[in-house]
């Protein structure tokens, strides 16, 4: 007698009747619940509500992108300049119920209403660079700048002690002026003085309509610099 007839390999066995009853050889996977897929639904839309309500947040009180939109600025800033403004110091101000005063020398933004009699639109966001500062008393005369205050009661001229006047071109326009700033005001004008609508025009601004400082010029990439 054969033994192998009457005794046949049991793992061999076992195989062929796994495969033979359709017994299934390893793990399944069952579809989610219904209840399950609207959990991960409702999971995907909180985290992209979240995602936008922190983009929000940054934007308006933390820091936000620009583009420099015209020749005001230069040679400090070209057209279409890709910009980081710095919102902190301003919403730091505003939460505390202060105003916020930059530094002499710093580039803003800041929001001027009723430009359209200027060839403008109505309202806009500016950007340009502080020359005096609350309590200053400003004097322009023949496209000269000088500034009078406890410190230069003699006055001084900024565009000759402060690094940036090294850029500004020669004044050819005469837009003369005299004027004391409140505590709350800043006066501005643009690097490029003679094509620039500052506060040689519509005057001194509130430290209310400041949105920021400029902080990084992120494009060009050859000309990445921070203020």
């Amino acid at each position: 007698m054969n033994p192998n007839t009457n005794n046949p390999d049991p793992l061999r066995s076992a195989v062929s009747d796994a495969h033979n009853t359709g017994q299934p050889s390893g793990p399944t996977v069952s579809p989610p619940s219904k209840k399950e897929t609207t959990r991960e639904i409702f999971s995907t839309i909180g985290v992209l509500i979240a995602a936008l309500l922190v983009a929000f947040a940054l934007i308006a009180w933390v820091f936000q992108s620009y583009e420099v939109d015209g020749p005001s600025m230069q040679s400090t800033l070209q057209n279409n300049d890709r910009l980081i403004v710095w919102k902190v110091p301003r919403t730091i101000a505003r939460i505390t119920g202060h105003d916020y005063i930059p530094k002499r020398g710093d580039v803003i933004i800041f929001v001027e209403s009723g430009l359209m009699e200027y060839g403008s639109s109505d309202t806009k966001q500016l950007i340009k660079r502080v020359v005096g500062l609350p309590g200053d008393r400003v004097v322009i005369k023949s496209g000269i700048i000088t500034i009078f205050n406890k410190q230069h009661p003699n006055g001084f001229n900024p565009d000759e002690s402060i690094p940036f006047g090294q850029i500004i071109p020669e004044i050819t326009d005469v837009r003369d002026a005299d004027i004391t700033l409140s505590a709350s005001q800043i006066y501005v004008c643009g690097d490029n003085r003679p094509n620039s609508l500052d506060s040689r025009t519509f005057g001194p601004i509130e430290a209310h309509q400041i949105v920021g400082k400029l902080s990084i010029r992120l494009l060009p990439l050859n000309q990445i610099e921070k203020f």
